[in-house]
Protein backbone atom coordinates (compact mmCIF):
# COMPACT_ATOMS: atom_id res chain seq x y z
CA UNK A 1 0.00 0.00 0.00
CA UNK A 2 1.39 3.41 -0.95
CA UNK A 3 1.61 6.12 1.67
CA UNK A 4 -0.11 9.37 0.75
CA UNK A 5 2.19 12.21 -0.19
CA UNK A 6 1.27 15.40 1.62
CA UNK A 7 1.89 18.80 0.04
CA UNK A 8 4.25 21.17 1.83
CA UNK A 9 2.50 22.52 4.92
CA UNK A 10 2.21 26.13 3.67
CA UNK A 11 0.23 24.80 0.71
CA UNK A 12 -2.36 23.05 2.88
CA UNK A 13 -5.28 25.46 2.95
CA UNK A 14 -8.21 23.32 4.08
CA UNK A 15 -8.51 21.51 7.40
CA UNK A 16 -9.87 18.48 5.54
CA UNK A 17 -6.56 18.19 3.69
CA UNK A 18 -4.68 17.39 6.91
CA UNK A 19 -3.82 13.77 7.71
CA UNK A 20 -6.52 12.16 9.89
CA UNK A 21 -8.89 15.13 9.57
CA UNK A 22 -12.22 14.45 7.92
CA UNK A 23 -15.39 16.48 7.69
CA UNK A 24 -16.46 15.93 11.33
CA UNK A 25 -13.07 16.82 12.83
CA UNK A 26 -12.77 19.85 10.56
CA UNK A 27 -16.15 21.03 11.81
CA UNK A 28 -15.04 20.47 15.42
CA UNK A 29 -11.95 22.59 14.77
CA UNK A 30 -14.08 25.32 13.18
CA UNK A 31 -16.28 25.35 16.29
CA UNK A 32 -13.07 26.03 18.21
CA UNK A 33 -12.22 28.98 15.96
CA UNK A 34 -9.60 27.16 13.88
CA UNK A 35 -10.26 28.03 10.23
CA UNK A 36 -6.94 27.20 8.55
CA UNK A 37 -4.38 24.45 9.19
CA UNK A 38 -1.63 26.96 10.02
CA UNK A 39 -3.67 28.07 13.04
CA UNK A 40 -2.97 24.70 14.66
CA UNK A 41 0.71 25.55 15.18
CA UNK A 42 1.38 26.18 18.85
CA UNK A 43 -2.04 24.94 19.96
CA UNK A 44 -2.41 22.80 23.07
CA UNK A 45 -4.26 19.67 21.90
CA UNK A 46 -5.68 18.95 25.35
CA UNK A 47 -6.95 22.50 25.68
CA UNK A 48 -8.67 22.16 22.28
CA UNK A 49 -10.22 18.87 23.40
CA UNK A 50 -11.44 20.31 26.71
CA UNK A 51 -12.90 23.37 24.98
CA UNK A 52 -14.74 21.14 22.50
CA UNK A 53 -16.21 19.15 25.39
CA UNK A 54 -17.44 22.37 26.98
CA UNK A 55 -18.84 23.74 23.72
CA UNK A 56 -20.75 20.55 22.95
CA UNK A 57 -21.76 19.92 26.58
CA UNK A 58 -20.56 16.36 26.09
CA UNK A 59 -17.36 14.52 26.96
CA UNK A 60 -15.88 13.61 23.59
CA UNK A 61 -14.30 10.27 22.84
CA UNK A 62 -10.61 10.40 23.85
CA UNK A 63 -9.69 9.46 20.28
CA UNK A 64 -10.66 13.02 19.34
CA UNK A 65 -7.67 14.15 21.38
CA UNK A 66 -5.49 11.68 19.46
CA UNK A 67 -6.63 13.26 16.19
CA UNK A 68 -5.98 16.76 17.54
CA UNK A 69 -2.49 15.67 18.63
CA UNK A 70 -1.77 14.27 15.17
CA UNK A 71 -2.99 17.41 13.38
CA UNK A 72 -1.11 19.85 15.63
CA UNK A 73 2.09 17.84 15.47
CA UNK A 74 1.86 17.50 11.69
CA UNK A 75 1.45 21.25 11.25
CA UNK A 76 4.41 21.80 13.59
CA UNK A 77 6.62 19.67 11.39
CA UNK A 78 6.17 16.04 12.47
CA UNK A 79 5.75 13.32 9.89
CA UNK A 80 2.20 12.30 9.03
CA UNK A 81 1.21 9.38 11.25
CA UNK A 82 -2.09 7.57 11.86
CA UNK A 83 -4.02 9.15 14.73
CA UNK A 84 -3.88 5.90 16.72
CA UNK A 85 -0.10 6.23 16.93
CA UNK A 86 -0.81 9.01 19.45
CA UNK A 87 -3.05 6.87 21.68
CA UNK A 88 -0.23 5.56 23.95
CA UNK A 89 1.05 9.13 24.45
CA UNK A 90 -2.44 10.39 25.27
CA UNK A 91 -2.98 7.56 27.74
CA UNK A 92 0.31 8.34 29.45
CA UNK A 93 -0.15 12.13 29.55
CA UNK A 94 -3.89 12.14 30.24
CA UNK A 95 -4.83 9.01 32.23
CA UNK A 96 -8.02 10.75 33.34
CA UNK A 97 -9.37 10.16 29.81
CA UNK A 98 -8.56 6.45 29.72
CA UNK A 99 -11.64 4.19 29.89
CA UNK A 100 -11.59 2.14 33.04
CA UNK A 101 -10.00 4.99 34.99
CA UNK A 102 -13.27 6.27 36.43
CA UNK A 103 -14.75 7.26 33.09
CA UNK A 104 -17.52 5.29 31.41
CA UNK A 105 -18.42 6.27 27.86
CA UNK A 106 -19.59 9.66 26.67
CA UNK A 107 -21.63 11.74 29.04
CA UNK A 108 -23.05 15.20 29.22
CA UNK A 109 -21.05 17.75 31.13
Amino acid sequence: MNKPVWPPRPEIRRLEDLPNVGRATAEDLRQLGIREPAELCGQDSRALYDRLCLLTHCRQDPCVLDVFLSAVRFMEGAAARPWWDYTPERKQLHPDLTPGKGRKGLHHI
